[in-house]
């Protein structure tokens, strides 16, 4: 049996990695090596780009907004792009804060995060729709990122993997991996407090649950915020396990 890591060893992107290998609430899996979650990749190397041809990789989602697009631009050979921007409310919140004078603390940093948050679910749906419109054309290898993979891209991938059935618990591990994966570059740094930082570029379960928490109290539940909002029905989410869950497994015949 093949063996796959779930982190890949690239240079210039430290947060990509393989959404497979998750188990769902009906036994299935995830397969490997058809969808990735990564932070940008402006940054990738020679080196780092054979290692995404070796993956077949053929479609590229970026939720970044416009100005993160034009200062940290990338084109891949022979891969298809899609902007879907989610501009990043939280640093503009955090500008006008200073602006006005007024202090950004951890726990105020929390609350812009957790709002952000269900932003992406109100807000921002119209985005989150069109990536499963993607994700439902084909099978195709595919990436979705963010600046940093841990926010827009953690709501994706959490949506992705309840779509397809993967258990909560096991969703918030992955989107927790990134706090040990991803490393802040230097330009990242800003001027708040380190405290601060350390809120606004990791994750913690209060962003996600604030979202989850959305989808329940503010459209009924996961099941008919996909429907209703994302357009990923039944017949739709028959179609996502078709592509992305391995095939069940034929008992043997006695």
């Amino acid at each position: 049996m093949q063996s796959f890591t779930r982190s890949l060893p690239l240079s210039g992107a430290t947060n990509f990695r393989d959404l497979g290998g998750y188990a769902t609430a009906d036994g299935r899996t995830v397969r490997w090596r058809r969808l990735f979650r990564s932070d940008h990749l402006a940054s990738l190397t020679p080196q780092d780009a054979e290692v995404l041809a070796g993956l077949r990789l053929s479609r590229v989602i970026d939720f970044r907004g416009a100005a993160e697009r034009a200062s940290l631009a990338y084109a891949l050979p022979d891969v298809a792009y899609h902007a879907l921007s989610i501009e990043p409310t939280v640093v503009q919140r955090a500008k006008d804060m200073a602006m006005a004078g007024e202090e950004l603390t951890p726990a105020i940093a929390v609350e812009l995060m957790q709002d952000t948050y269900r932003d992406f679910v109100s807000v921002n749906a119209p985005q989150f729709a069109a990536l499963f419109g993607h994700l439902l054309a084909s099978d195709a290898p595919l990436v979705f990122h963010c600046t940093a993979g841990k926010d827009r891209t953690g709501f994706a991938a959490a949506l992705i993997l309840l779509a397809l059935g993967v258990p909560r618990h096991v969703v918030m591990d992955d989107y927790l991996l990134t706090n040990g994966l991803y490393q802040r570059p230097a330009q990242f740094a800003g001027t708040a407090p380190e405290a601060v930082l350390g809120v606004l570029w990791r994750v913690q379960e209060e962003f996600l649950h604030a979202a989850l928490e959305a989808v329940e109290s503010d459209h009924g539940g996961l099941d008919r915020y996909l429907e209703r909002e994302l357009g990923v029905g039944p017949a739709e989410r028959e179609r996502l396990a078709a592509l992305y869950l391995e095939p069940r497994a034929t008992p043997p015949r006695g």
